[in-house]
């Protein structure tokens, strides 16, 4: 208990020691934080302050005429797409629309993870008219713009029927629903038909390019190489700058990057859903265009239209994985449709040389020669050679049946 007593003692010295040392201290005066210099937004980006029922917001637009290009696109051709061209790239979910009816919309945002706490700073919209092509963006100049902003989106959305995005469905539509329903408003996009153009795109040239990335598929489809652009993870770091120092200047490639995406993603939109409409009226630069609408083919049980895509990419420049793969295809479907004889000459050519489908492709020939054919003697003999590639239990089961089979 003294010991406690002395604890608390010693405690209340070096408290008044304190209070004593600070008691006759001058006041500690902090300077005064400057005050955030007034940006004049329109001094870096042509536009106007656009004034809304929920507040106020800036814009801006940029126009391409109808007889400039991009890359190996036609502005003009935007206009002129036929009204039933998404129908089979959407799976039936697109109705036929006239192409002036269609919008392209891309957002820049705070943040890539989605989320509540995430909303868009800039969102672009695109359409096509007989004049050229017209990219309009509504920009929060602070994040109290918001509601104001999308007040205008959701007008201009009105005069559209179809949605075409980029990663859309799974990002940018999802975040500004979001953002719609914290702002007590009800998101537009219930009545409009959405087409996410990633998916087709990844069909058609998965296997040609490396990342299918919308800027990489712009310099290997439209042959545009973009120069001083923006690398997107920068984005939203560059509009916390600009909400802290109010430097606008910074942000302006922000807006071309913007507008160029939208203009990118409207021509790609008059070439992918080509492919899936009608092939024969694609234009296939390489063989690996031709294997992806076959895979799609394939899928839609469409297996003759499929084959007929596989073996004339093999006339075509394949790289290797994509060639025997090719094959495998080609040689499971000839079965599938009961063409055994034109199944098992693929089979064969699979079994010659290293490949990743050279033992599946011998088991195929064990199976057919035991089974079918009742050739036991050659059934060993392939699974032998599978063994020789690849030595599985599966395979060695499969010897020992064979080898009672031959010595009966």
């Amino acid at each position: 208990m003294d010991s406690q007593q002395q604890q608390l003692d010693l405690l209340r010295q070096r408290i008044a020691r304190i209070d004593r040392k600070y008691a006759d201290a001058a006041p500690r005066t902090v300077a005064p934080r400057p005050a955030r210099e007034t940006v004049h937004v329109e001094e870096w980006l042509s536009g106007e302050e656009v004034a809304t029922k929920s507040g106020k917001h800036y814009q801006t637009t940029r126009f391409w005429e109808r007889h400039r290009r991009h890359g190996s696109m036609d502005i003009s051709t935007l206009a002129e797409l036929p009204a039933d061209l998404l129908d089979a790239v959407s799976e039936g979910t697109v109705p036929n629309a006239d192409p002036a009816r269609w919008v392209y919309l891309d957002t820049e945002t705070t943040g890539l993870a989605g989320g509540t706490g995430t909303y868009a700073f800039l969102i672009g919209i695109g359409y096509a008219t007989a004049q050229g092509f017209r990219v309009k963006q509504y920009f929060l100049r602070e994040p109290g713009e918001e509601s104001s902003a999308l007040e205008a989106l959701c007008e201009d959305l009105s005069q559209f029927d179809v949605l075409v995005t980029y990663n859309g469905k799974a990002f940018d539509q999802p975040l500004l629903e979001t953002r719609f329903r914290m702002s007590r408003m009800k998101p537009p996009f219930e009545r409009m038909a959405h087409l996410d153009l990633l998916y087709g795109a990844r069909r058609l040239w998965k296997l040609r390019v490396d990342s299918c990335r919308l800027v990489e598929l712009e310099y290997q489809i439209l042959g545009v190489l973009r120069e001083g652009d923006v690398p997107g993870e920068l984005i939203p770091y560059i509009y916390f700058d600009y909400l802290r120092k109010g430097e606008i200047e910074r942000l302006v490639p922000v807006f071309h990057h913007n507008a160029i995406d939208i203009l990118t993603l409207a021509c790609l939109t008059g070439i992918v859903p080509y492919a899936f409409k009608d092939p024969s009226e694609a234009r296939f630069a390489h063989g690996a265009e031709m294997v992806g609408v076959a895979r799609w083919l394939r899928k839609g049980e469409r297996f003759e239209e499929a084959l007929g895509w596989m073996r004339q990419a093999l006339t075509r420049k394949l790289r290797d994985d994509v060639l025997f793969r090719t094959l495998w295809d080609i040689a499971q479907l000839e079965r599938k449709l009961g063409r055994e004889p034109d199944a098992l000459a693929v089979y064969t050519e699979l079994a010659q040389s290293p490949n990743p489908h050279r033992v599946a492709a011998f088991e195929e020939l064990a199976k057919f020669y035991e089974h079918k054919e009742r050739n036991h003697a050659m059934a060993l003999e392939f699974t032998r050679q599978a063994i020789a590639v690849t030595d599985t239990p599966e395979l060695r089961h499969r010897e020992r049946r064979l080898l009672r089979k031959v010595s009966r």
